[in-house]
């Protein structure tokens, strides 16, 4: 092998993030752009995403998770994370965790004129896991994992969304 050459355990992230297309069912707004590392690299407990969030984006809708959890790694931009319906800023370097089942909903927005990149990392689905949507509350009714016996939370009155 020559210092050119690189085993497959090594990749970039630009060499495996997807297409601009994430978005959910039924709605044209366009998410994070994601490089689902773990996958490429055939992990299977772990998930590992590298995350774009051009301006006027987020991630998710905000939610919470009953049996997974997640940690985000700020790597470059100022984001937002929309915690409980609060914003709060974050800079590079910055980390925040999510236990499974607290309920605390989560989602990360770039009011910033510059682009943001996350570090996300969480386990692979799990069967028996339970999402809840504070702010889209219709899905209740068309997702099978829907969490019902989410531990209601106080929450402010951010609604969820990019300011652009």
């Amino acid at each position: 092998m020559t210092k050119e050459e690189r085993p497959a355990c090594i990749a970039h992230w630009r060499d495996v993030e997807g297409p601009d297309n994430s978005h959910y069912d039924g709605d044209d707004e366009r998410m994070s752009i994601g490089a689902p590392l773990a996958r490429h690299f055939g992990l299977t407990r772990l998930g590992i995403h590298h995350e774009r969030l051009p301006p006027g984006r987020r991630t998710s809708y905000p939610h919470a998770e009953s049996a997974e959890e997640e940690f985000v790694y700020v790597l470059s931009g100022t984001p937002d994370v929309w915690l409980d319906g609060e914003l709060f800023r974050l800079r590079p370097g910055d980390a925040v965790g999510f236990p499974a089942g607290t309920g605390q909903c989560h989602s990360f927005i770039n009011n910033s004129s510059e682009e943001v990149m996350l570090l996300v990392v969480g386990e692979t689905a799990k069967a028996e896991n339970r999402v809840y949507y504070p702010k889209n509350l219709d899905l209740k009714t068309k997702r099978r994992d829907w969490w019902h016996d989410w531990p209601e939370r106080k929450t402010g009155d951010h609604d969820g969304l990019p300011d652009a």
